[in-house]
């Protein structure tokens, strides 16, 4: 009895300092009733306020206009001998998914067969179902595993579904609502990690232990194939079916950049001699594609970082390695993706920020490269392919022109559909220039502004920025941006700062973990670069980031407020000394280190946002969008950090979507609404004189 008196005296202890130190950590509490009642309640002053910004509703109902456009893009994905399309207008809220014969898509025509209602199914239901995807049995693909999101959290729940029935399969397989992963291993069997229960998740939030799970068997009794330490970041199985056979696989994550995958065989997994941080592209005919974040030295031969390679799969599966180099690209250049086709592999490569395509074909000792003729300037984004088929789609954008989908069946392009204009861009220009950051790096960044523009710097002016898991920013058609700011005489500006993987994996090393300055560094460079151009100024710039990149907002808004008068603070982190502690935080420690570890706190706690708001100084009245759903970045980020500055007396906006997940939204509609608000606010606060 003593000793558990002191066990709970010391919880008691702990858990009042914790309260004593962060007085709003009972926003954590996701949807509790004193949680959700200051939710609405700010809702309610921000939705007033800024709905009544001079033209928001003609703005609502543009965005919504664009969003449920029956003349948008029909994007393919092809399923066998159909190509399968999910598709939301304003009757179809939620969206339906629908299909349509191979060779009719390609011949132009436009009649779709419904195969799931997610409207009429969510009212039937009484959940608000968004749809996540469908895992398909190949190669006969008359089964496919259904994922449902309730509202837009990143758990799913998993159904079998009959496509040629068009019915979800009477005592088929199910999963409950779960982060995780699932696979195909035959038709009466699944690989699979899940929640399976109390203890069975890490500390990030995602499975520790992989299963396989036969068909007549309850969940329970699934067999464990793999099981894991809880301090890893996950778990996740897969399949792939390659030249006529099925092979599985678990991917153990230790991280967020380091994994190891270990191939299926015989009910036993064995570890692939592969680099722990290399990111695996696809499968073409006998080789695996995989890009390598470090070099990766093989007896004499070394493969630089940042490099796209090919590894021989049978001699693999024997524990032997024959690696053969695709393409290194250069200091100013990143592989952006790939495709496999039946005769190709396509590559997408960003060439200081701008997309090429190069179509690749093994000789039978080394791989013969051809560019693909394609419009320079602009966003060249890999869409559908099929590794049993010669063509493959991929589609062509820029700021100001919209985007055309190609179709290429090797010696041939054409036009499959081109999106209609959604905003004016007659009078719009587009540069690209550079910033020179604190330690003398150049930062490119793209700016979209009228042809007429007066450098008297009072132009309103928006900056977006990412800059984190090497993520790229590329020059793309934006409706919402073009409609709500650059048809409303704004200009605006994306900075391709470190942290993302415009360069390669050491433009991104450059802004991890102790490192993590350069990032907001460089977005300071670019901000003074368009002040020095008077371009605009502080009364007239504004700051714009979402999640990795509303952390970046955050830490501007607190570190630089003399160069904003707006900020947009979106879906972010900023809690930095408990964002390990929240949801799927835990993960992201590769990216920026573990606040728990006294000599990383100390690094992290100099731009963490909620640690260094200060009553004494003045700040830009920040708009907050975060959402409740949102069981990825948690919204007590946001939540937290807009009570410590009304608390200090700092005027803010807040606004917590009540669905969306990440997104913050999951209809049509509540995008547009979101997005009125957003500009309504940046207008409301830039273009005043």
């Amino acid at each position: 009895m003593i000793k558990y008196a002191t066990f709970i005296a010391a919880i008691v202890t702990l858990t009042t300092t914790v309260a004593q130190e962060d007085p709003y950590i009972w926003l954590e509490e996701v949807e509790s009733e004193k949680s959700m009642e200051w939710v609405n309640a700010q809702n309610k002053i921000t939705a007033d306020k800024l709905s009544k910004v001079e033209g928001f509703e003609a703005l609502k109902a543009d965005f919504l206009k664009a969003y449920n456009d029956k003349d948008k893009i029909v994007y393919p994905s092809t399923i066998g001998n159909y190509f399968y399309n999910f598709w939301k207008d304003d009757n179809h809220v939620r969206g339906i998914w629908r299909r349509m014969l191979r060779e009719d898509y390609l011949a132009g025509k436009t009649t779709w067969e419904t195969v799931l209602d997610i409207d009429e199914l969510s009212k039937t239901e009484g959940k608000k179902w968004v749809f996540h995807g469908a895992v398909w049995l190949e190669p006969t693909y008359d089964r496919c595993l259904i994922r449902l999101s309730d509202g837009g959290t990143d758990e799913n729940e998993v159904r079998e579904f009959d496509p040629i029935a068009k019915t979800f399969v009477q005592n088929g397989f199910f999963l409950p609502s779960s982060k995780g992963s699932v696979a195909w291993l035959n038709k009466n069997e699944l690989i699979l990690s899940r929640n399976f229960g109390a203890g069975t998740m890490t500390t990030s939030g995602y499975p520790r232990i992989v299963k396989s799970w036969k068909r007549g068997l309850v969940l329970k009794d699934a067999k464990t194939i793999a099981e894991y330490p809880d301090t890893i970041m996950g778990a996740w199985a897969g399949s792939s079916y390659i030249n006529g056979k099925l092979f599985a696989y678990v991917s153990k994550s230790n991280s967020f950049y380091s994994h190891e995958t270990l191939w299926m065989h015989d009910g036993q997994l064995t570890p692939l001699k592969l680099p722990n941080d290399s990111d695996w592209k696809g499968d073409y005919k006998d080789f695996l594609i995989l890009t390598l974040n470090s070099d990766w030295k093989i007896d004499s031969i070394t493969y630089p970082s940042g490099s796209l390679v090919s590894v021989n799969r049978r001699l693999l599966y024997t524990g032997k390695l024959d690696v053969k180099l695709i393409l290194t690209p250069d200091s100013k250049a990143s592989i952006d993706g790939t495709m496999v086709t039946k005769n190709s592999l396509i590559v997408n490569v960003l060439q200081n920020v701008q997309n090429e395509l190069h179509s690749y074909n093994f000789n039978g000792t080394e791989w013969i490269s051809t560019k693909l003729d394609v419009k320079p300037f602009g966003r060249i984004s890999l869409v559908d392919s099929d590794k049993d088929q010669t063509g493959y789609f991929f589609e062509y954008n820029n700021y100001i022109t919209p985007s055309t989908l190609y179709y290429s069946d090797g010696p041939n392009v054409k036009i499959v559909q081109q999106q209609k204009a959604l905003f004016n861009a007659d009078n719009l220009v587009v540069h690209q220039y550079e910033a020179k950051s604190k330690d003398g790096t150049m930062i490119p960044y793209y700016i979209v502004h009228s042809k007429d523009i007066k450098y008297d710097g009072t132009n309103p002016t928006l900056v977006y920025a990412y800059g984190g898991f090497n993520i790229s920013q590329k020059p793309g058609y934006n409706a919402t941006t073009g409609i709500g700011w650059l048809a409303q005489g704004g200009v605006y500006v994306v900075a391709s700062i470190r942290g993302g993987g415009e360069f390669g994996p050491e433009w991104h090393k450059a802004a991890m973990k102790e490192k993590r300055q350069n990032a907001y560094d460089d977005f300071y460079a670019v901000c003074e670069s368009l002040i020095a151009k008077k371009i605009t100024s502080q009364q007239h710039m504004g700051a714009f980031g979402w999640s990795n990149g509303g952390l970046m907002a955050g830490v501007v808004a607190t570190q630089r407020p003399d160069l904003f008068n707006a900020v947009i603070i979106g879906a972010p982190l900023l809690d930095m000394k408990r964002f390990n502690k929240m949801l799927a935080g835990a993960s992201w420690m590769g990216e920026y280190g573990n606040p728990d570890i006294p000599e990383e706190w100390a690094y992290i706690q100099k731009y963490s946002p909620y640690h260094n708001v200060h009553k004494d100084k003045k700040y830009p009245e920040v708009l907050f969008v975060t959402s409740t759903k949102d069981d990825r970045v948690h919204p007590a980020h946001a939540r937290k950090m807009a009570a410590r500055m009304m608390e200090q007396g700092h005027p803010i906006f807040y606004y917590e979507t009540i669905e969306g997940g990440h997104g913050a939204a999951s209809t049509n509609e509540q995008s547009a609404f979101n997005q009125a608000l957003m500009y309504s606010y940046l207008k409301s606060k830039l273009t005043k004189k």
